[in-house]
């Protein structure tokens, strides 16, 4: 167990002695705050902050973050509050700590919700503060670390937890060494008997391994400095996780995992780099295909290196990785490397690539976290942009845009701006036209066309892989929703009110107010919401404003709602009755989806209409109505070669899409085909009946109603 003086003395190789000691100052206050509260183990609480502080200080992190981890449990598990930190030890620490405190006050339906919230509440002060995550992972890796003493299925939603958030976190950040160690420990935490196995595997390959490690890197070292490129080459071995991950998505076993041998060559300086990569080219075979250069073009979370596979002695497969040791130091310790933390206005000047793309990384997780409608689809969406495969595509103007595999144009547009995502219409992929879901690849050059009229298309969330991408889509349907329902609202309850000769704006201030009491809501859109989508009558909130309360008998100027497209998300046609334009309709109010239009004839119409006549509200079609309707199709055939082929032929001359087709052979001469067609109204749809009626082996052709 370490001690503050042992801390102590290792921090004098890298910060001041009033640094120091304001450090130490932070340690004796959480003791102090923490006397008396042990950890599971047994041990003082106070070993916990000393330990996070410890892992820090092997970052070289500065005097505020230690002093943060030190007390980074004192307002979560002590009497203490934010204001009293921020008194004692001033303003930045006091945030810090505030962002790694977990919420306590508040009730929470599901441990998922809670972990979402906090994740949310995290992020925030992220945003404010980059150190808040570094803290936040140093604490989790000594948690993860002291796992023993806890119950075995608390151990594995902790590990879950872990591997779905912090160690796809510290992998972003670029801290290598942390990712490593966490994914060993939840393995570990999840699959005790597996890593077990595996552990033991290892061990008993590394001896017979070790002769064939030393004559490839001799061999390397002795051509490096043949070609006077001052190197070290060390041979590495991956982390037992990776093994697991590598057995088990490739299918291969441990023996074939374990003859690829891995080497780090490091160097001076860039030049030296791809000197080096042309020299063990010239040493041993490159696989065609296997090189990638991210020096010349970074991972997303500033990782820089170059990657080769080759062919060694008796076709041996060897991993090379080329780079600096500044580049060495960012692929382990990410943005923590040489951390010389600054005030804003002075990181602008010389920032590290690796805090850029951080701060680039949690701007785009801010803006998720804007549009996400609660914590739990924000944690969704900021998963899916955690997974570390990326694809490098180009704009038009040649700059580089980092996307997550599988990435399709609506996601880059979607990473370039908001606005280019909302408005984007097609795209061109490296000068030709493509469909906005095609699949994006490496190097591609990708071109965005945009229109002011367009929209986003639900559609799009079928496709789309960034969360960015998926939390704009959603963002804008939540709004077109509610200002859809509004609008209905206002309609459903002009035409309530109409029969008593008043009006939505007829209403005085106090009748407004008195209203919007009695269905305890804050504001008139609130209300007129809540009618358009169906969760509250409109003749319920007419018997809140007539003097009788209750509603009179509809009069003869009564007007009623008009559809006038196959457009919208708060009206919708039933699907058990196909309403058309040209056919006699009503419609009833659902809650949460807004008014559903049925024939008039509709059997489900008229059980609704018995139970709850005041959902029921009067609609006509618009004399021209945009759009197509989907309508079910019964014809009865008897059994002949080609007979589907022919119908569709005629379906088709006549501009409908088939949506659906359903053969059911009803004996060896006759069968019955169900049909689903998009038709513009009544009109359209008997042309096409007449066309598939003439044909020869039809019987019977009949319009499916309910």
């Amino acid at each position: 167990m370490g001690s503050i003086e042992k801390l102590s003395q290792h921090l004098t190789s890298y910060l001041e002695p009033h640094q120091i000691d304001l450090v130490k100052r932070s340690y004796y206050y959480a003791e102090q705050a923490h006397e008396g509260q042990r950890r599971r183990s047994g041990e003082p609480y106070v070993t916990h902050p000393l330990s996070v502080a410890s892992i820090l200080s092997e970052m070289h992190m500065d005097h505020q973050s230690l002093m943060a981890a030190m007390l980074h449990d004192v307002i979560e598990d002590t009497a203490i509050n934010k204001s009293a930190l921020s008194t004692q030890f001033g303003e930045t620490v006091a945030d810090l700590v505030d962002g790694v405190s977990k919420l306590t006050q508040i009730e929470f339906e599901s441990q998922a919700e809670k972990e979402a919230e906090n994740f949310r509440k995290m992020t925030l002060a992220m945003a404010k503060d980059i150190r808040v995550i570094l803290v936040k992972l140093s604490d989790r890796l000594h948690n993860m670390r002291t796992l023993g003493a806890l119950r075995p299925e608390k151990k594995r939603r902790i590990a879950r937890q872990t591997l779905e958030i912090y160690a796809p976190i510290a992998a972003r950040l670029g801290m290598n060494d942390i990712r490593m160690e966490l994914e060993d420990l939840c393995f570990q935490a999840i699959y005790p008997m597996r890593f077990r196995r595996l552990a033991a595997a290892l061990k008993s390959v590394r001896g017979n391994r070790k002769e064939i490690v030393e004559t490839i890197q001799t061999a390397i070292g002795n051509r490096l400095d043949r070609d006077i490129i001052d190197a070290a080459v060390i041979g590495r071995e991956k982390h037992l996780y990776s093994i697991y991950q590598k057995m088990r998505s490739k299918k291969k076993s441990f023996k074939e995992i374990m003859d690829v041998y891995a080497f780090r060559i490091t160097v001076n300086s860039v030049d030296a780099c791809y000197r080096a990569l042309g020299s063990i080219h010239n040493l041993f075979k490159p696989i065609p295909g296997e090189f990638k250069d991210y020096i010349a073009i970074p991972k997303v979370n500033g990782y820089q290196s170059l990657h080769t596979v080759l062919v060694g002695l008796n076709g041996i497969p060897i991993e090379v990785q080329i780079r600096t040791d500044e580049m060495d130091g960012m692929a382990n310790q990410g943005i923590a490397a040489h951390w010389l933390y600054k005030a804003d206005e002075e990181l602008d000047d010389g920032d590290h690539i690796g805090h850029a793309r951080a701060r680039k990384w949690v701007q785009d997780l801010l803006e998720i976290q804007q549009q996400a409608g609660n914590s739990l689809e924000f944690i969704e969406n900021a998963k899916i942009d955690l997974f570390p495969d990326e694809v490098y595509v180009f704009t038009p103007k040649g700059k580089i845009v980092e996307l997550p595999a599988g990435a399709t144009a609506v996601d880059f547009a979607y990473a370039v701006h908001t606005d280019v995502g909302d408005h984007c219409i097609a795209c061109r992929i490296n000068d030709r036209m493509a469909p906005l879901s095609r699949q994006l690849q490496s190097g591609e050059r990708v071109k965005i066309i945009t229109s002011e009229v367009a929209e986003p298309n639900p559609n799009w969330l079928n496709f789309v892989i960034s969360g960015k991408a998926r939390a704009a889509i959603r963002h804008f349907m939540k709004n077109q929703r509610h200002s859809e329902s509004v609008q209905l609202g206002a309609r459903l309850l002009e035409q309530a009110l109409s029969p008593n000769q008043l009006s939505i704006e007829a209403l005085s201030d106090e009748q407004t107010q008195l209203l919007l009491a009695q269905c305890n809501l804050p504001t008139m859109d609130k209300l007129l919401e809540e009618i358009g989508l169906g969760k509250r009558s409109a003749m319920s909130v007419v018997n809140f404003v007539t003097a009788e309360n209750s509603i009179k008998g509809k009069s003869a100027n009564y007007t009623p709602l008009v559809i006038d497209n196959s457009d919208g998300m708060v009206i919708s046609f039933a699907r058990c009755c196909h309403p058309i334009p040209g056919d006699t309709v009503a419609a009833h109010a659902s809650s949460g989806k807004g008014l559903v239009v049925h024939q008039e004839g509709c059997r489900n119409l008229a059980e609704i209409r018995n139970k709850k006549p005041d959902s029921i509200s009067s609609i006509t079609w618009a004399d021209h109505v945009q759009g197509e309707f989907p309508v079910a199709l019964k014809v009865e055939v008897a059994s002949e070669r080609g007979i589907i082929a022919s119908m569709a032929t005629r379906i088709s001359e006549q501009g409908a899409g088939i949506e659906k087709i359903q053969v059911n052979e009803r004996d060896a001469q006759n069968m019955v085909v169900q049909l689903t067609l998009n038709v513009a109204n009544r009109k359209h749809l008997a042309n096409i009946m007449r066309r598939i009626r003439v044909l020869r082996s039809v019987v019977r052709v009949n319009r499916n109603k309910n």
